[in-house]
């Protein structure tokens, strides 16, 4: 059977960014969001103790060894890393997932109640608490404060690293957690 004119053939239009709620343009937000990091929990122990989770966290020299983390200013670890003068960096295993999320929820206790949920031991450099189970360890004294923006940049002289037994890291990438095994791959 046929009809007198076919009938419109309907397509569906792309929507426009702007027209989903969209920015036509990413945020920096969801490009950042496609650079896989190592997760890490900074630590500082003294009077103003605090644990945070974070990904903003690099080698910055050899010679003399130093590092860097970046903490947004309103935030409590920035309080306590300047209050103590000092920092621990834990870098988490594959299997602290669960660590990665509670020490970036708000609601956990202050001061060092929060690391009763967690095995760990102060830091003999620094007392920052430095976490059961990570893959590596690192005590930093507070060697310079540069702004950026709505965060600090707090370079750390290193004082003191060790490794534990651990062999695959915890990652973030695009939103979600994911596990590297430490094994090379062939190019």
């Amino acid at each position: 059977m046929g009809y007198e004119s076919d009938p419109p053939v309907l397509k569906r239009l792309r929507r426009s960014p702007a027209h989903r709620g969209l920015s036509p343009q990413p945020g920096l937000r969801q490009v950042m969001a496609q650079f896989a990091t190592g997760v890490t929990v900074l630590t500082a122990g003294g009077e103003d103790a605090h644990g945070m989770t974070a990904n903003a966290f690099s080698s910055v020299s050899l010679e003399p060894p130093m590092v860097l983390c970046c903490v947004a200013k309103a935030a409590r670890m920035h309080t306590a890393i300047v209050s103590a003068g000092s920092f621990g960096v834990n870098i988490l295993s594959a299997d602290q997932q669960e660590t990665s999320k509670y020490f970036a929820d708000w609601r956990r206790p202050d001061g060092m109640a929060q690391f009763e949920a967690v095995g760990y031991t102060p830091g003999d450099r620094t007392g920052a608490p430095l976490l059961t189970g990570a893959l590596a360890w690192l005590e930093c004294e507070l060697a310079q404060v540069v702004e950026g923006g709505d965060h600090s940049i707090f370079l750390g002289r290193v004082l003191a690293t060790s490794r534990g037994t651990g062999e695959h890291a915890l990652v973030f990438y695009g939103g979600a957690y994911h596990q590297v095994d430490g094994k090379a791959r062939a190019a």
